[in-house]
């Protein structure tokens, strides 16, 4: 009999369950139609629950639409619908065309009247929204899924949790899913079952360096401020009036609101509450000539406040003693201890992670503007150290570079390949400005340091003067190609953008040219000998005139390839060249006169020493500059020669 009833109970189960499931998404609202008629955002989550369970394939469209107040309902028979206008009948009534929910098709054209539109609030839509997610979360659209976790993160609930959870089951994309485990734990940090399961949370963000991170956790450690007799037990840290962050005003204030001290009354108010209150010539029992001072003014007052006559108040003299017979405190709003640890213990991993990764990016942008420093002293090394010429024009080829490739831009406005054309072109344009500059100027004051750097500084203002003449005094725009825009981040600290990579790897090119160059050409080999000893080099059928002369060119045509790098995030004025003379002849200088090497540890050097100095003090690069100029002449006082020293015509000089 009991396997007959058993047998008879399996069969009939499955019937049940299929009784028990909805048949139409119409079914559903009706079942919960008082809820949703009455719209309270108290009652109403039991039948958006019920809609987004359903597992009816029209419930994310209901649901969309309810919130768009795109649902109306048949006043008749109470029946749901998708309406949209229908125009106006004979006698000018409006008209909706009514849309069957389940299969969304046509059944009817009634009188607007007829209809009652579903309206939901703000709330009401929030929650709504809320239920929506479900569906993005598993949407076979990854942007949608995407979607869905960016609008959980914009606004999390504790709802949110058990479709995420439930969510990264069924996950194949990995991206998505990491994303959303991580999700899941930040939702853990705030909305976690139990303090075990929040505490795991938090902890599991242990040097994590996302700013949602610090979003979920500050709050958490939040305090506020306190005052007392003794100090508490489980306070942040101990607060002392008029040296920390809180005035003795302010402590005072928050003694009278605690009700630990009476209201502080100011000497003007105490004078007319005095003057009121005068008796015969007394005062408060005290003589109105013996009111000559603070003190008398405050026994005064305190022997009306005594006798009933004025409220009992403390007087300025009061605030010191009050002060120091309470203590005051940051105690931490939320009181959970062991959350409040972990929390604790998370940021201030963070803080040190935060500080390793700020030294890595100060790493990237000494490298980057060290590369940035070599490319402009390059050229400079090249005729400082072979011929012995302080080149003062030496940023005005620079600025030669820049505005070639602002004028290439002009006729090519494929930005790429403007810059493809533009820096041989500078090379070409900045090499022969450069070869006739030393034909007609440099080479008749060879051996006359300070005539020939009074002429080149000379020509240098000649030149700004030209620019300015030609181009205006407005910065003019050096585009960058699409592919150089943006940065290339490792981390929400770290990052370095996609010009300064480029100018590093354009760094590092005309190093290797330079070194194949001098080491594998016969033009290096004479500009090496002409270096030694030019004496000798000449006895061997060398012609120095005829070297000096390209050293110079090839110096200023790095030169005006550098104005093109640097143009393409630097504005491109007049005074470009004039913003890097300085640290170009510091480069050199430090680095070692005409040697390559040298060059090139003393722009890491500088750039190095630059960065460093602003980010102790990153509000005020002058001052940055200024500290390093005189590191500079401290280095040069022990070591005069720069890092490394040259042999030849400079090292003689």
């Amino acid at each position: 009999m009991k396997a007959a009833l058993l047998l008879l109970a399996l069969s009939v189960a499955p019937f049940i369950a299929a009784a028990q499931e909805p048949s139409s998404i119409q079914q559903v609202l009706q079942e919960h139609r008082d809820a949703i008629e009455k719209s309270s955002r108290r009652t109403i989550g039991p039948a958006i629950d019920a809609i987004a369970a359903s597992g009816l394939p029209q419930a994310p469209e209901v649901l969309r639409r309810w919130q768009e107040k795109e649902l109306w309902q048949r006043e008749a028979d109470g029946l749901f619908f998708y309406a949209e206008e229908a125009g106006e009948d004979p006698a000018g009534e409006d008209l909706l065309r009514l849309f069957d929910l389940d299969q969304v098709s046509e059944v009817d054209v009634v009188p607007e009247d007829d209809m009652a539109q579903l309206k939901p609030n703000s709330g009401i839509r929030n929650m709504i929204g809320a239920a929506l997610v479900r569906f993005q979360l598993s949407d076979p659209d990854p942007q949608v899924r995407l979607s869905g976790l960016d609008s959980i993160s914009r606004d999390p609930e504790a709802s949110h949790l058990t479709a995420l959870r439930a969510a990264i089951v069924d996950e194949e994309d990995t991206s998505i899913r990491a994303r959303k485990e991580r999700l899941v734990r930040l939702l853990e940090v705030r909305f976690g079952e139990d303090t075990a399961t929040r505490v795991a949370a938090i902890r599991s963000f242990a040097g994590d360096l996302g700013v949602d991170v610090r979003g979920a956790l500050n709050p958490l450690v939040t305090t506020e401020l306190g005052a007392a007799k003794v100090l508490p037990e489980d306070v942040a840290r101990e607060i002392r009036p008029g040296k920390d962050t809180l005035s003795a005003e302010d402590a005072y204030t928050l003694l009278v609101r605690a009700d630990l001290a009476p209201p502080l009354i100011d000497r003007a108010e105490q004078k007319s509450a005095l003057e009121a209150n005068i008796d015969n010539g007394m005062v408060g029992g005290v003589a109105i000539a013996e009111l000559d001072t603070n003190a008398a003014r405050d026994q005064a007052y305190a022997n009306l406040a005594q006798a009933g006559i004025v409220d009992a108040v403390a007087t300025e003299s009061d605030l010191d003693d009050a002060l120091a017979a309470h203590v005051f405190f940051e105690r931490y709003t939320l009181d959970e201890p062991e959350i409040i640890s972990a929390a604790l213990d998370t940021l201030r991993s963070i803080d040190r992670t935060v500080s390793l990764n700020q030294f890595f990016d100060l790493v990237l942008d000494a490298l980057s503007l060290g590369s940035i420093y070599f490319l402009a002293a390059i050229g400079l090394a090249i005729t400082f150290g072979v011929m012995g010429v302080i080149n003062m024009a030496h940023g005005e080829f620079i600025m030669m570079g820049a505005y070639t490739g602002y004028v290439v831009q002009q006729f090519i406005p494929d930005y790429t390949l403007s810059i493809i054309v533009a820096l041989p072109l500078a090379f070409a344009v900045t090499f022969a400005a450069g070869v006739a500059m030393e034909r007609l100027v440099i080479r008749w004051l060879y051996h006359r340091p300070l005539e020939t750097l009074l002429a080149t500084f000379g020509i240098s203002i000649a030149l700004q003067q030209l620019a300015k003449n030609i181009f205006g005094t407005q910065a003019r725009p050096l585009t960058a190609p699409d592919w150089l825009g943006g940065a290339l981040s490792f981390n929400d600290v770290v990052s370095i953008s996609y010009i300064r990579i480029a100018i590093f790897v354009l760094a590092l090119i005309f190093l290797g040219l330079f070194l194949l160059v001098m080491n594998r050409t016969r033009l290096g080999l004479e500009v090496r000998a002409v270096t030694q000893n030019p004496r000798m080099a000449a006895s061997m059928g060398i012609n120095p005139d005829r070297i000096n002369m390209l050293t110079f060119g090839l110096g200023s045509g790095i030169a005006g390839i550098a104005g093109v790098a640097i143009g393409l995030y630097a504005k491109v004025t007049s005074e470009l060249g004039a913003d890097y003379i300085v640290q170009s002849f510091m480069t050199v200088v430090v680095g070692g006169v005409g040697n390559i090497w040298g060059t090139l540890l003393g722009a890491g050097l500088i750039g190095f020493l630059q960065k460093s100095i602003e980010w102790f003090n990153p509000s005020n690069t002058l001052a940055a500059q200024t500290y390093m100029i005189l590191f500079i002449i401290l280095f040069i006082q022990f070591r005069p020669k720069g890092i490394i020293a040259l042999k030849g015509r400079a090292a003689e000089a």
